[in-house]
């Protein structure tokens, strides 16, 4: 019974998934605007810049220098969060079934984390707007949505896994963490090179430049966490 309930949810998280990477796929700036106005909203709130909707277009600030567009709605962010939210909830509990209502609240939770992340990552892309770092903007504006999606992803991942098991489990030995860890890294690395890979885009060699930043990247990003939580276990067993 729990087997079969199991391959249902899967079928469902993944189904949704697919749907909506498929919708986004093919919809314009104003069929996202559930997505793209409440993020506008708080990128005004915390850069004090107004934005207009610009029809097939997206937000525009008023001062016309950034562009709130479709590639800005972080809906690809939304579908890897919600399948590390419902992945990691039927992974944490098999071959327990979990209950119906995890995937509604893995969504809900994979919804809000993503109005958050992509506010961060608008408002700091709109400061390095006026910053001279010495690199080409789009090369700088791209580790730092890297930076920001996976950090996002790594702290939403522990978080949960918290509100699940009422702690961190630091005692357990380190290699518990990798396997943990293996969930948020591989549905970002499965999403967004992955699917780019089945597509064919291995003959671009664009691509295989985003993907050695994309893996140096979060490496670097993963590595606090991973030292964290070899610090806290030490910690753990001296005493």
């Amino acid at each position: 019974m729990n087997l079969r309930r199991n391959i249902a949810q899967l079928t469902v998280i993944l189904a949704v998934a697919f749907a909506l990477k498929y919708f986004y796929s093919i919809s314009s700036v104003n069929a996202l605007r559930w997505i793209l106005a409440p993020t506008t909203f708080l990128v005004e709130h915390i850069t004090r810049t107004e934005f207009r909707f610009e029809s097939n277009a997206g937000y525009l600030s008023d001062d016309r220098t950034f562009l709130i567009a479709l590639p800005c709605s972080g809906v690809n962010f939304l579908i890897i969060a919600f399948l590390m939210l419902a992945l990691g909830a039927i992974w944490r509990e098999w071959p327990n079934a979990v209950r119906w209502r995890s995937v509604l609240i893995s969504a809900a939770v994979a919804y809000v984390t993503t109005l958050i992340a992509n506010t961060t990552r608008i408002a700091i892309a709109m400061w390095l707007q006026h910053v001279d770092l010495g690199y080409d903007y789009e090369d700088v504006h791209r580790i730092e949505g890297i930076i920001v999606y996976f950090g996002f992803l790594l702290l939403l991942f522990f978080a949960a896994e918290r509100f699940a098991r009422g702690d961190l489990r630091l005692h357990r030995p380190p290699r518990s963490v990798m396997r943990r860890i293996a969930i948020p890294v591989l549905v970002y690395y499965g999403f967004t090179l992955g699917i780019p890979l089945a597509g064919g885009a291995f003959r671009d060699a664009e691509f295989w430049k985003h993907a050695v930043v994309v893996f140096v990247t979060s490496a670097v990003v993963m590595l606090p966490f991973v030292m964290f939580y070899f610090a806290r276990a030490d910690d753990s067993s001296s005493g």
